[in-house]
C-alpha cells in the first residue's frame, strides 16, 4: 500500500523559508516519480513540481521556479521542496503524491500535465506579509 506522509508546514513571514517533506513507504521507490501540489480553499490543485526517484529529472510551475527546489533521498524514501522567497500567495495546502512510471522522463516531459493517483494528506503553509 503506497503510503506518504506529508510534513514541515508552517508560519513564515515573507521573503521566509520552509522545507517540505514527503515520506514515502510500501512502494518501490525507485520507480516512481513525486510530486507537489498546493490547494487553496474552494481552488483545484496544482501540481508545482515533480521529481522522478530513479535520475533525479525535475519540473517546476513558473510561480515556483527560481524559488522553490525538490529533491530526494532515496536512502530515505524521501522527498523534500525547499522553498524560498516565500510569498503570501504561497499561502495554501501543500501535499505530495505519488505515480509509478515507466520512463524517469515523467516529470520533465509531461510537466505541467502530470496526474498522480496516490496523495497524502496535506501540510498547511502559511505566509505572512
Amino acid at each position: 500500500e503506497v503510503q506518504l506522509q506529508a510534513s514541515g508546514g508552517g508560519l513564515v513571514q515573507a521573503g521566509g523559508s520552509l522545507r517540505l517533506s514527503c515520506a514515502a513507504s510500501g512502494f518501490t521507490f525507485e520507480s516512481y516519480v513525486i510530486g507537489w501540489y498546493h490547494q487553496a480553499p474552494g481552488k483545484e490543485r496544482e501540481g508545482i513540481s515533480c521529481i522522478s526517484s530513479s535520475d533525479g529529472s525535475t519540473y517546476y510551475s513558473d510561480s515556483v521556479k527560481g524559488r522553490f527546489t525538490i529533491s530526494v533521498d532515496n536512502a530515505k524514501n524521501t522527498v523534500y521542496l525547499q522553498m524560498n522567497k516565500l510569498k503570501p500567495e504561497d499561502t495554501d495546502v501543500y501535499y505530495c503524491a505519488a505515480r509509478r512510471v515507466l520512463t524517469s522522463a515523467y516529470c520533465s516531459s509531461i510537466g505541467a500535465h502530470m496526474s498522480f493517483g496516490d496523495w497524502g494528506q496535506g501540510t498547511l503553509v502559511t505566509v505572512s506579509s
